[in-house]
This record gives structure tokens, C-alpha cells and sequence, in this order.
């Protein structure tokens, strides 16, 4: 942890999370989650989840105070029901935990109140395997902290962290072991409270707290410019779909055999959107060859050999670098279905333009010629039943150039049909692209 000198005090919490942000978006790239304590933390969260253009989600902790004297904290309860006693401080006042048996149900009480006002019967944001930066406006003693960040250490994010404006030492000192990396952005000497340290530290209402929730997920659900394209390739004009999003991170092709309108590859291309990347969903086959390729094609109609599919994509990756604001970036590719051999074969012809790729179904073993020359790493994602298709994968990424990892989603094509598969499969392109591209 290294506090950053800040001009103090912060004009409001908006302003503080601003700040906050600048510091937080290096240290959290897998499918980050803002989490943040109301109610003072929820504009901090809002301002570091608008910059960084991440989710928002609040984490509710009540604060257990003493008897008579509810400013002082000897504990805090967790929105998952675990109690985080200071059993020290409770020794150090003659208090037993039976002591404070009535104070802890008006704040269980007063805990569903809140989780029903703010989440209005949505289920919190799952946190397994991502990133989380949980957030207040400032930490003074610790505890309400320590119960939130133990209760996201219960449901296994991938990397913890807190970030906080301001902060007593002390506190953080307390709180190192709680979480993997602490972001204060100043430890003054002479802390006493935390709203000293602000010029606005006005006393937010529920309305105000829903009201921000409301705001940045009405962002999050905003889509993507997308507009339909076409590009040339050879004789055929390819139908695709450009979505760009404001400072995009990169961008990534998704190389269908004619399948953009597939909920299961929309979910992909959607999940991709939300984490910053510019997406191209690409039909590799016109609709004749597709019909073919399911055997109901018109008479004379012929699938295309398996290298034309590539060659196509092959283009669509040279049009993109030169009309769009992906000039000069390498870009990720995800094959399905006849895009997977598709995908394999243009990382091969273009190895100083593909930084990464990702394959889901399809047979990766029709590019059997080009797999040598795959310079990039490649994601496979198997159906966990099905033993055929997991050594042909498993064949062909042995003759790959380049790093790869098999990954086995169970039931992958039945799952598709599911928000929860979708969403699996979607997770699992996004962390591949934030680690190679």
C-alpha cells in the first residue's frame, strides 16, 4: 500500500472516487466488480465504476455498536449473516457477545431493510473468479471493513481489493491481511474521522443510493454503437457487425460460420462489450454455402473448402486495421462452429496481427496444415461429455506453435441454452483476451 500525497480535503465522495480511480485500474483486469458500502461508499464506487467501466454493486455491513453508545464499534455483520466481533475491544469494555444480543437483531433487522431497498429483489453480483474492489469513503477503525472484505473472501473472487480515499494507519495495518492489495490515497497523522476530510461529506439518503445504482447500471445496460458492415473478400460481400465501445481496450473478431444471430454467440459478443473490447461478429459462409452446409442447400450449391472460410477472415482482420480505430492494434479472434478452423489458419497467416484466440465447438483439426505456424496463444473450450471432439482438440492444440489451454465447460452446448452458460462461456473469452491481448 502507498499513499499517493492528495490536496485535502476532498470537495465530496464523487470527486474522491475519481481520484480513487487513476490508482485502481491497473490493479484490477479479471472481469473487475466494483462493491460498495452504503452508503458513503456508494458514490465513491459510482465515480471509480463510471471511469473504469466496470459493474456496481453494493456490499451491506452494519456496524454492531455498543450498548448506549452506538458510535463505537465492536463489531460488524455481514450481509451474509457471519458476525465480525472486535472480541479485544469487548474485553476491554466488560462486554460478553450475549451482551449485545439485542443491538445485533435491530441491526439484522435494519440490514434486510436495506438489502430491500437497494437491491429491490435482485440477486447480489456474483464475485467468483473476478476481480473485486471493494470501496468505502474511509476507513477509521476497521471493522465494518473487515467483515465486508471476509465476506467476499467466503464467495472466492479471484483477486481482492479495498480502495479507500483516506484511512487511519492503524486501521489499515489491521486490514492488511484481509485483503490482497490496499489502495488508500492518503494515511494522514493527524486522522481523527473521515469526514474531516471531505469539504461535502453530507449524509446520503436511500433514495440518493438507489438513485446512483440505478445510473450506473443504466450505463452498463447500455449498448455498444454497432452498425451493420460489409467487407470484400474475393468474390462475396461478408455480412458482419461492428460494435464499438468508447476507449476500447481492443478488439476481437468473432468468426461465425453464419451464426450472429445465435443467442449463445450474442452473449459472447455482449460479454466482450461489457469489458471495454470493440467486437466484430463476422459470417463467414453466405447464406448458400450455410444451407449447403446443413445439407438443404439448392441444387448446385457447394460448402466452400475449408481454407476459403479462413481466407475470409484473413480480410475481415486486414479491413478492420485499416478502416477503424483498431489501426495499429494487434486483435483477438473467437472462432465457432466454422470459424474455429477458420481462426487457427489466420493466426497462422497473420501472426504480427493476432495477439490471441479463442475456440468454442467446431473442428480445429480442418486446419491441420496451419496449426504449426500458430504463433498465439489459444483457449479451447470442450464440452465435458464429449470424449470425440476432446481429442480432436486435444490433437490439434499439440501441433500449435504458440502456448494453448483446454478448458472443459460441462454440457457447453446444452448449457448455451441458459443465461448461466452463455454467461460461462462469455467469462471465459473475456479473462483469455484480458490475459493475452
Amino acid at each position: 500500500m502507498n499513499p499517493l500525497p492528495v490536496s485535502l480535503p476532498f470537495t465530496d465522495r464523487a470527486e474522491a472516487g475519481r481520484r480513487l480511480a487513476e490508482r485502481v485500474r491497473p490493479l484490477a483486469v479479471a472481469d473487475p466488480l466494483v462493491l460498495a458500502l452504503p452508503r458513503g461508499g456508494v458514490p465513491v464506487g459510482a465515480e471509480l465504476a463510471r471511469l473504469l467501466g466496470i459493474p456496481l454493486d453494493v456490499l451491506i455491513v452494519r456496524k454492531i455498536g455498543v450498548p448506549g453508545h452506538p458510535e463505537l464499534g465492536v463489531g460488524a455483520l455481514a450481509e451474509d449473516g457471519r458476525i465480525c466481533y472486535d472480541d479485544r475491544a469487548l474485553a476491554r469494555l466488560r462486554l460478553t457477545r450475549a451482551d449485545l444480543a439485542d443491538t445485533v437483531e435491530a441491526e439484522r433487522a435494519e440490514l434486510a431493510r436495506r438489502v430491500e431497498v437497494y437491491r429491490r429483489g435482485r440477486a447480489p453480483v456474483d464475485p467468483r473468479g473476478r476481480d473485486v474492489v471493494v470501496v468505502d469513503d474511509g476507513i477509521a477503525t476497521g471493522g465494518t471493513a473487515r467483515a465486508a472484505l471476509r465476506m467476499v473472501r467466503r464467495r472466492e473472487p479471484a483477486r481482492l481489493l479495498l480502495a479507500v480515499p483516506v484511512a487511519a494507519q492503524a486501521a489499515l495495518d489491521a486490514l492488511a491481511e484481509e485483503a490482497d492489495r490496499v489502495v488508500a490515497l492518503t494515511v494522514p497523522d493527524n486522522f481523527h474521522a473521515v469526514g474531516e476530510w471531505y469539504r461535502d461529506f453530507t449524509q446520503l439518503t436511500d433514495s440518493e443510493v438507489t438513485a446512483l445504482l440505478d445510473a450506473v447500471a443504466d450505463r452498463a445496460a447500455a449498448p455498444a454503437h454497432a452498425r451493420a458492415v460489409r467487407i470484400r473478400s474475393g468474390d462475396v460481400d461478408l455480412e458482419a457487425e461492428l460494435a464499438t465501445v468508447p476507449g476500447a481496450r481492443g478488439t476481437v473478431v468473432l468468426a461465425l460460420g453464419r451464426e450472429r444471430e445465435d443467442p449463445a454467440r450474442r452473449a459472447v459478443a455482449a460479454a466482450l462489450g461489457r469489458a471495454g473490447y470493440t467486437t466484430l461478429l463476422l459470417d463467414l459462409l453466405t447464406p448458400e454455402e450455410d444451407a449447403a452446409r446443413r445439407g438443404a442447400g439448392p441444387g448446385g450449391a457447394a460448402e466452400p473448402p475449408a481454407a476459403v472460410p479462413a481466407r475470409r477472415l484473413e480480410a475481415a482482420v486486414g479491413w478492420l486495421l485499416r478502416s477503424t480505430d483498431s489501426a495499429g492494434r494487434r486483435v483477438g479472434l473467437f472462432g465457432a462452429g466454422a470459424g474455429v478452423p477458420a481462426a487457427l489458419a489466420a493466426a497462422a497467416a497473420r501472426p504480427a496481427d493476432i495477439a490471441a484466440v479463442a475456440l468454442h465447438g467446431g473442428r480445429p483439426d480442418l486446419a491441420a496444415e496451419a496449426l504449426p505456424g500458430v504463433r498465439a496463444p489459444v483457449l479451447a473450450l470442450v464440452q465435458g461429455g464429449d470424449s470425440f471432439v476432446r481429442e480432436l482438440v486435444e490433437w490439434s492444440l499439440a501441433r500449435v506453435g504458440g502456448p494453448h489451454r483446454t478448458r472443459t465447460v460441462p454440457g457447453a452446448e446444452e448449457l448455451l441454452d441458459t443465461e448461466a452458460g452463455r454467461r460461462t462461456v462469455g467469462e471465459a473469452a473475456v479473462a483469455w483476451f484480458e490475459r493475452h491481448l
